[in-house]
């Protein structure tokens, strides 16, 4: 009963309108359109992105700020003048690789950096021991900057700038056998080792210079050893004039196995090694001189200076007097 009693409830209703009936809702015409046109437009993106043109891109995004590559042989590269950084900004310290290096002669220290008080001055760089047409190399990769020759000073020298910012410079040469701007690797034969100059016998004058500042080669050089101190040297304008763990005593020892091994592969060198006649050796002292001097310059050691000549460590030495060496 309850049935038909809802049915008739609903016939009722409908017949006075308030039943809802449901409505198909659509969108506007003008809508669809832009939809259409909308997707119609869109292409795959797939078609623009690429990995080649997004690492392009980004290789050239601040490609116009990057600071451009520094050119070490430009700043006074035609200048004949052994310092070519006059007026120059130099920093307060700088470290420098000196890891690739070659000796530029097999020789022993003749003469050391310092004040030389008979010449009044400086001198700039070591004196190596050297036979005249010996092989002198390049101490590290560069570039040829300058060729040249003084009569008074340096006689025939070479100097190289390096890769590595340092300088080079290497006098009394009796030859070159490289030109300006011809580049160079460590180890490079550049020049013959002489006599030319203001020089007293046969040495290498060997200079290590930073933007124009004379360094102490023995703060980068062991010469004793054939080596450098380490990989780095760390120029600082308050030190660059002092040498590093420099032993005489070494320097000594290396020198007598240097002339044994001259004499060993020359053996007409007797002269060299004994003085005329085999007589014993002889030296003349010179203003400035002094006993460590004249026993590193001449590969003996001041015990043996002072037992040949019958003289103390503290005897007071004089220009014109002969000392014996052998």
């Amino acid at each position: 009963m309850q049935i038909f009693k809802n049915i008739a409830l609903i016939a009722i209703l409908a017949g006075s309108g308030l039943v809802a009936t449901a409505q198909k809702y659509k969108l506007p015409d003008a809508h669809n359109a832009a939809h259409s046109e909308l997707i119609a437009s869109q292409e795959n993106i797939s078609n623009q992105v690429k990995v080649e043109n997004t690492q392009e891109f980004l290789d050239n995004l601040f490609k116009d700020e990057e600071e451009p590559e520094i050119d070490i042989y430009t700043e006074g590269w035609n200048s004949k003048r052994v310092n070519a950084y006059a007026g120059a900004v130099v920093p307060q310290t700088c470290v420098i690789d000196v890891s690739n290096f070659c000796m530029p002669c097999p020789g022993y220290l003749t003469s050391q950096y310092g004040y030389r008080r008979r010449f009044r001055r400086i001198h700039k760089g070591v004196d190596l021991k050297v036979q005249i047409g010996d092989t002198i190399r390049a101490a590290f990769d560069g570039k040829v900057r300058l060729t040249n020759f003084e009569r008074r000073g340096y006689g025939y020298y070479v100097i190289v700038r390096h890769e590595n910012g340092l300088e080079t410079v290497y006098g009394h040469l009796s030859g070159f056998l490289v030109k300006p701007d011809e580049y160079v690797k460590a180890g490079d034969p550049i020049a013959l080792g002489g006599n030319t100059g203001r020089s007293t016998g046969p040495h290498l004058h060997f200079e290590t210079r930073f933007m124009g500042y004379p360094i102490n080669p023995m703060a980068i050089f062991d010469f004793a050893n054939q080596t450098v101190h380490t990989d780095t040297y760390t120029f600082d304008k308050n030190t660059y004039q002092y040498p590093r763990n420099f032993d005489p005593a070494a320097n000594v020892e290396y020198a007598k196995m240097y002339q044994q091994q001259y004499i060993k592969n020359n053996p007409n060198a007797g002269k060299y090694a004994k003085g005329k006649s085999g007589k014993s050796k002889t030296y003349t002292v010179r203003k400035g001189d002094s006993l460590s001097k004249i026993a590193s310059r001449n590969g003996v050691s001041v015990k043996q200076l002072c037992r040949l000549n019958g003289i103390k460590t503290t005897t007071k030495i004089r220009p014109g007097q002969k000392l014996k060496l052998k």
